[in-house]
């Protein structure tokens, strides 16, 4: 078990960086959420800041969300947290921040409270745009603990422009050369921008995903040895592809337990009331723009057009994006039914006179279409707005791979978008540097006495 811990040092991070961190954190939580098909969901999300407070001009640190040890993930109290963090502590003025409250969070009260499992494992992610020059003995001394605990802390810099830039990139190098030693801290320079956001949210996403798929044992057995005696070969089954639900429907919740409020005709007769506590609700308390992704999670996203409506089709476009050599293309990243497609009467040829012509026209167009490809050994990358499988429309592009054949049909399969494709686990144990001679002889005469189709 994977649990990460969100510091955010809220002095040094600039108003429109905070607005997209902020955003990247909300994104990071729905898909979470909707990661897993189980009923609960393990709370595996600290978030933490540093502020410094303007009476006392003392840096603290506040705990924003801290994962229940037992408990499931609630989406709508990290989504109160995030939305929570202060908009008015950033010091333009700031080049070392002095403390980052580290190791009050290297701590007992704090982080080691987190989880209760053996086997878990704790990283801690800082969020900052500038760093202290030097780390001192009781900083120092928290992180050595930290490694001795397998606790693993990434400092995530992110570039700034500054009169005293010149500072800042100093301090910058003395911070890197003190945590040099520290086999279990890295640091990492960003620039501020969301694309360079949405990658790190990916790369949470697996660390948070990682333990939550257990592989499947499995054996493979032959009929003869394949070495010496041994006729079989043992292996972990991992799904190539998480696919993200997108049965997305608009809703509304109440915003005190954040539950859906599903009788919605009695309700705008008699007004609103929590399915808690059944107190009436006042207009404000009721969040317009949740959204319903599958039959169980809950997702509150602010610019959701709660107008949006998702409806059935009959027909459907798909937008041809590029080529791609099939001779590249993944298999595990191939997901859902394959479709035979062979040439008709499309929508877009029109009840004339030369009727017959055009179909006969469309066919031919179809032939040549495959027989090109095919020769180039190539397929057609295509995107649409539906999802073939539902025949829906959906909120996010569906891809999908038109292959050629010779003489014959097309075939049309779905593409995972590159959130749902998995991470491929001990990927080094495939990629050995060389096998005996001996092993690849006799593997070759075991092969050769399976029959063949």
């Amino acid at each position: 078990m994977v649990l990460v811990c969100f510091v955010i040092d809220l002095r040094s991070l600039p108003p429109q960086l905070l607005r997209d961190v902020k955003q990247s954190l909300l994104e990071l939580a729905n898909f979470y959420a909707i990661s897993s098909e189980s009923e609960s969901l393990r709370d595996k999300i600290g978030l933490c800041y540093v502020f410094r407070n303007r009476i006392s001009s003392s840096d603290e640190l506040k705990i924003a969300y801290s994962p229940s040890p037992r408990g499931n993930f609630d989406l709508r109290d990290f989504h109160h947290a995030v939305n929570h963090l202060p908009t008015d502590s950033f010091l333009p003025e700031i080049d070392d921040p002095g403390d980052l409250k580290l190791s009050n969070i290297l701590s007992d009260q704090v982080l080691y409270s987190w989880g209760v499992d053996k086997d878990i494992v704790r990283k801690v992610i800082v969020l900052s745009s500038c760093f202290p020059q030097y780390v001192d003995s009781h900083l120092q001394k928290s992180l050595m603990d930290a490694a001795d605990k397998c606790v693993s802390v990434e400092f995530l810099l992110f570039e700034q422009k500054s009169g005293h830039l010149t500072d800042t990139l100093q301090n910058v190098s003395n911070f890197l050369r003190s945590i040099s030693d520290l086999d279990n801290c890295s640091l990492q320079t960003y620039l501020p921008n969301v694309r360079v956001l949405h990658g790190l949210v990916k790369q949470w996403i697996e660390d948070l995903k990682d333990d939550m798929e257990k592989p499947l044992q499995a054996r493979f057995l032959f009929k003869t040895n394949l070495v010496g005696s041994m006729n079989q070969i043992s292996c972990n089954l991992y799904v190539s592809v998480n696919k993200i639900v997108d049965g997305f429907s608009p809703c509304q919740t109440c915003r005190c337990h954040g539950m859906l409020l599903e009788d919605g005709i009695r309700n705008k007769i008699h007004g609103y009331s929590c399915p808690v506590t059944g107190h009436g609700l006042e207009t404000c308390n009721v969040i317009e723009s949740s959204v319903k992704v599958g039959e169980k999670t809950l997702l509150f996203l602010p610019s959701f057009q709660s107008s949006m409506k998702f409806q059935r089709i009959a027909s459907i476009d798909f937008h041809v994006i590029e080529r791609i050599n099939l001779g590249s293309l993944s298999e595990g990243s191939i997901m859902g039914d394959s479709y035979f497609v062979i040439p008709s009467a499309c929508h877009e040829v029109e009840a004339a006179s030369d009727d017959i012509d055009q179909l006969e026209l469309n066919a031919q167009v179809f032939q040549g279409l495959c027989s090109a490809l095919h020769s180039l050994d190539q397929g057609l990358v295509c995107s649409s707005n539906c999802n073939i499988e539902t025949m829906r429309e959906v909120a996010f592009h569906c891809y999908y791979i038109l292959q050629p054949s010779d003489n014959g049909p097309m075939l049309l399969r779905r593409l995972a978008g590159s959130e749902e494709v998995s991470r491929v686990p001990d990927l080094n144990r495939c990629i050995l540097s060389s096998i005996t001679k001996e092993i690849r002889d006799s593997i070759q005469a075991s092969l050769s006495k399976v029959n063949t189709s």
